[in-house]
């Protein structure tokens, strides 16, 4: 077994031991570590995926060598290396770009408990993306849970507090969904491992029987992952968390946290059930319904709204909308589209809550329309990644959104019976997003009313971050086949 298949667990515990040793720092040095520790694990995942590309295969490691049920064990391939990479990336961009922010937002004797929480959001959701095991799964939901709560609430206001306890409220029941549903799979084949389960599900449903009840545990475990990612209905807590959240928080919860559940249940599908039987369910046809609809509804919301931070979490709903549509396809094409749209999401949509942070700063921490006329001329590192970050969720050609929906386009193609649904309801949504994005540009960029165009002082911190950001989804919308390339081959070993 090559030296690289350790870095997963690496990566794991390094993230775990972190949350403990920055609860003993200052603000400063908790950043610094925290830094160092997302950087290594960067690097690591980096080396993973590069391995993996040029050496395609799938690895399964066993935790000290022990089997299930004592022990534990990961299993992954080229696409869960890129996804894991994809998100360190992002939690570490969010992070420098955030800095200001965080400092400003969070009292200074508790910025190191708000990088001990970013810690463990790393480890579950790394953990997510490796595991091979549901109740580890659980485990590292409930943990993803309780420190997402916790970074949302790190401003500890009253909006925060209230808005996190929507958020609490939705996840846990979403959380106890999905126990309930592992807690079935294990009365029925005995197993925990997601292979081991699958193997059973197959012997059991050779015959034609234990459809209905798998249909229900999946169901269940379906719901549950759709409540905590933010699916439409089940949407309407994100927009208050994003209101009342640090730019930091808000960057990190629609970037990675969300879509830590959606890689988490592709898994399921894919790998405890199999694409062959998922296929034949009623779940995915409910599921396409709730995405169409979310992809319509959510961009309907955010033309009515005039809190630039809620827009873009009404558009992170419309997203989710565009993601679950490519998993209720059924199909492999789907399935890659799905994850590719993870990527893009995860990478433009913390860039556009970073640039509403600094339009916000330069305005006197305003964050409605009406407050924020000019702030593109007082913040031109935010205007500029606004604009991209626009372009790429309108799905203009060069932006990373171009991709996501012409690969969610051609993947409708191998589902006819639900091709023209999709292609109606990108229309439509595409047309919705051009119309929010465009009054935001429209707003930031106006000069009626505003006497004072001076250039608003940023940290070195932010602009960094955002050029980065900026070049990230640029990179992405001129090479998404390779990116494209790389998830496809890696289905193959999922």
């Amino acid at each position: 077994m090559p030296f690289v298949a350790n870095f997963p667990l690496f990566c794991i515990v390094l993230t775990l031991a972190g949350s403990v040793t920055t609860s003993v720092l200052n603000g400063k040095n908790a950043f610094r570590l925290n830094t160092v520790i997302i950087s290594l694990c960067l690097v690591m995942n980096f080396s993973l995926l590069v391995y993996l590309v040029t050496n395609p295969q799938q690895i399964t490691y066993m935790m000290g060598h022990f089997p299930a049920p004592w022990g534990n064990e990961t299993r992954f391939g080229p696409l869960e290396a890129l996804v894991a990479t994809v998100f360190c990336f992002v939690m570490l961009v969010s992070l420098i770009s955030g800095k200001t922010d965080i400092f400003e937002d969070v009292k200074s004797d508790r910025v190191n408990i708000f990088y001990v929480m970013i810690n463990l959001l790393m480890s579950s959701l790394l953990a997510l993306v490796y595991t091979n095991d549901l109740f580890t799964a659980y485990v590292f939901v409930e943990i993803n849970t309780l420190a997402a709560c916790a970074v949302v609430m790190a401003k500890e206001n009253g909006k925060t507090i209230s808005a996190t306890i929507r958020y609490l409220i939705m996840s846990l029941l979403g959380s106890g969904l999905f126990l309930m549903s592992i807690i079935l799979l294990y009365d029925l084949t005995g197993h925990l491992l997601m292979v081991n389960i699958h193997e059973s599900l197959v012997q059991l449903m050779s015959g034609g029987d234990y459809m209905f009840p798998v249909t229900i545990i999946i169901g269940l475990m379906s719901v549950g992952m759709a409540m905590k990612s933010a699916l439409y209905p089940f949407h309407t807590w994100l927009s208050h968390a994003h209101g009342s959240a640090t730019t930091a928080s808000s960057s990190i919860l629609s970037g990675l946290v969300l879509k830590g559940y959606i890689i988490l249940l592709i898994k399921v599908y894919y790998r405890v059930i199999g694409i062959e039987i998922a296929s034949q369910m009623k779940v995915l046809n409910i599921l396409f319904i709730f995405g169409v609809f979310g992809m319509i509804i959510g961009s309907i919301d955010a033309i009515g709204e005039t809190h630039i931070k809620r827009m873009i979490a009404f558009s992170s709903v419309a997203q989710m909308g565009y993601i679950y549509v490519g998993i209720s396809l059924g199909t492999e094409a789907g399935f890659v589209a799905a994850v590719f749209h993870i990527i893009m999401h995860a990478i433009t949509k913390p860039m556009l809550f970073s640039a509403a942070g600094g339009f916000a700063g330069a305005s006197g921490h305003k964050y409605h329309f009406d407050q924020l006329k000019g702030a593109g001329y007082r913040n031109p590192i935010a205007a500029v990644a606004f604009v991209i970050g626009s372009l790429s969720m309108i799905g203009i050609p060069f932006f990373a959104g171009f991709g996501a929906k012409y690969y969610l386009s051609t993947a409708a193609l191998t589902n006819p019976g639900k091709m023209w649904f999709v292609f109606l309801a990108l229309a439509i949504s595409t047309v919705l997003n051009a119309v929010y994005y465009i009054r935001a540009l429209g707003c930031i960029f106006s000069r009626e009313g505003v006497e004072d165009l001076a250039r608003h002082k940023v940290s070195k911190s932010y602009t960094v971050g955002m050029s980065v950001f900026i070049v990230a989804n640029i990179a992405l919308g001129l090479f998404y086949q390779k990116i494209f390339d790389i998830l496809s081959l890696g289905l193959q070993f999922f």
